[in-house]
């Protein structure tokens, strides 16, 4: 059979990936409405109140910065004033957004899985596998590891998300987004902060920093990082966005119930045979089946109908 035979189960596979871009396509703006939407009470799914948490955090934790380096009275109580108008702001960013609600969507995972599977939501069997590990640098990298997904869970529980925890672009997107609107700031002072902020950010200690050195340490061995129950969710998901090809956003909202045949597809992609494609939807979805005609999709296949579909970003 050649390389371009495409197998029965592609067109069931494209048209589940093409039905799951649309929702895809329907989370910014869906977002973006009910974050502009002040009355609360319409509003009350804990996804939206989550992501409006932690934008709003990232907030009061720049506006802080500026109002010590200013030596303002009350610091704490400045930011809590004026956080919500660069929240909005930095919202209509789709990728903060989309971030915002992929940090969301992982903790909902880490709940459910903690419930339905006993997955612990910190100290997974491979995590501590690592820390045990004869090399030094390993075992450092998952001790840091397994103390920055304790603190994660610590904050998704008060809906924060700390600036350090920020990839690199968003973090300059903050920033700026920050500097563009502290128009009655004193320049001195909007520098000044401006070189504090930037001077304790460090990508490389962020949790999903620490995560993505230890897959890309693992080598050939990241492999086992694709099996949620013995990986965590946290280094699962971290192993299927480097072994899929796709932002590790993107992988997260994979595991949600409109994104069935994307986590397939990604898991094959990544390397997993089918049998061990179903056991992880034992513990995401157990009530699905892999369609018929799965078990002869090949890895590349898998890869290049991933590769036509949305792209990288989850907005």
């Amino acid at each position: 059979m050649s390389q371009a035979t495409e197998m029965p189960v592609e067109p069931v596979l494209r048209d589940e990936l093409a039905h799951g871009d649309i929702v895809l396509g329907t989370i910014g703006p869906i977002l973006g409405h009910l974050l502009a939407n002040h009355d609360h009470s319409l509003f009350s799914d804990e996804i939206v109140a989550r992501v409006r948490g932690m934008a709003a955090h990232v907030a009061r934790q720049v506006l802080r910065v500026q109002a010590e380096t200013a030596q303002a009275d009350d610091p704490v109580a400045y930011a809590k004033t004026h956080a919500d108008t660069l929240a909005a702001s930095l919202v209509t960013n789709a990728h903060f957004l989309g971030h915002c609600h992929a940090m969301a969507l992982e903790w909902q995972l880490v709940q459910k899985l903690e419930r339905r599977s006993a997955i612990d939501p910190v100290l997974s069997p491979l995590l501590q596998s690592l820390i045990a590990s004869d090399d030094e640098g390993t075992a450092s990298t998952a001790m840091a590891a397994l103390a920055a997904q304790a603190r994660f869970t610590q904050q998704q529980r008060r809906m924060e998300l700390p600036l350090g925890e920020l990839p690199g672009d968003l973090f300059h997107h903050v920033v700026s987004t920050w500097r563009a609107r502290a128009e009655d700031v004193d320049e001195d002072v909007a520098d000044r902060a401006e070189d504090s902020l930037r001077d304790a950010y460090d990508e490389g200690a962020s949790r999903l920093g620490l995560l993505s050195r230890l897959v890309s340490g693992m080598g050939k061995g990241a492999r086992a990082a694709l099996s949620v129950g013995h990986a965590g969710v946290a280094l699962f998901l971290s192993a299927l966005a480097a072994g899929s090809g796709q932002e590790r956003d993107l992988a997260v909202i994979a595991t949600n119930d409109s994104q069935l045949a994307r986590l397939a597809l990604g898991l094959r992609a990544a390397g997993l045979n089918p049998a061990e494609i179903e056991e992880q939807f034992l513990h995401i979805h157990p009530e699905v089946a892999l369609p018929e005609g799965f078990d002869m999709l090949r890895a590349d296949r898998a890869a290049a109908m991933l590769s036509m579909g949305a792209g990288q970003s989850p907005v």
